[in-house]
């Protein structure tokens, strides 16, 4: 964490996701994942989309609304100017999956697995996304807002202007993280892991206080009453 001297770059806003004034209502077809499948300026409702190993798919200028996507699996996937509101993509697998200007509201993402993927341009608020795999994830200008992200796994990843504000981090993994203007403010740092690769973070003074002992046990001193 750079001391107070440093100077504070600007945060950027993501940039919002741009959907069609009309949608079309997907189909059962659109809901049952093809390899290579692209998938255009759909609306999706309350319905279950299907995906095993599904390779190569794209989803551009969507609207998702109470769409369920738990335990999908697919690789190389592309989000798009999407919206997702009111989802459930639990236990999801998107391997080395992107998704770019996007709106992510009241969803529940536990136990996502999203390893070596990228998010730009992201906006997550009040999102379940605890126990979640983001391993050797890429995010660039991604905003966490009164999202739950206890123990979920940051590692290896690369963070650039990602903010997380009013969120609860505990016990979440950021070993071996690259930090660049990550902002923290009014969460909840208590237990949280790699606190030595907060190199380039910009904490809230009472952020700072739950990093205590994370920083004390990782620079081996002990605290005495």
């Amino acid at each position: 964490m750079r001391g107070r001297s440093a100077a504070v770059p600007p945060a950027r806003a993501p940039k919002p996701p741009r959907l069609p004034k009309t949608l079309t209502s997907a189909t059962d077809a659109d809901t049952e994942l093809a390899h290579d499948g692209k998938y255009l300026s759909l609306e999706y409702g309350q319905v279950t989309v299907i995906g095993n190993e599904a390779e190569d798919v794209e989803f551009e200028r969507c609207r998702f609304d109470q769409t369920r996507f738990a335990g999908v699996v697919v690789h190389r996937a592309g989000f798009a100017d999407v919206v997702f509101q009111g989802c459930d993509l639990a236990n999801g697998r998107l391997f080395n999956s992107r998704i770019f200007n996007a709106a992510v509201t009241n969803c529940r993402m536990t136990g996502l697995h999203m390893p070596e993927g990228g998010l730009r341009d992201v906006v997550f608020d009040g999102c379940r996304i605890d126990l979640a795999n983001l391993r050797f994830t890429h995010l660039r200008d991604v905003v966490f807002q009164d999202c739950n992200l206890a123990e979920t796994d940051f590692q290896q990843a690369e963070l650039h202007n990602v903010r997380f504000e009013r969120c609860k981090l505990v016990a979440t993994q950021f070993s071996n993280v690259t930090m660049n203007a990550v902002r923290f403010s009014g969460c909840d740092l208590n237990g949280v892991r790699g606190v030595t690769s907060f190199d380039g973070a910009i904490v809230a003074s009472a952020d700072a206080m739950s990093l205590l002992d994370a920083l004390t046990s990782s620079l081996g001193i002990t605290i005495e009453d």
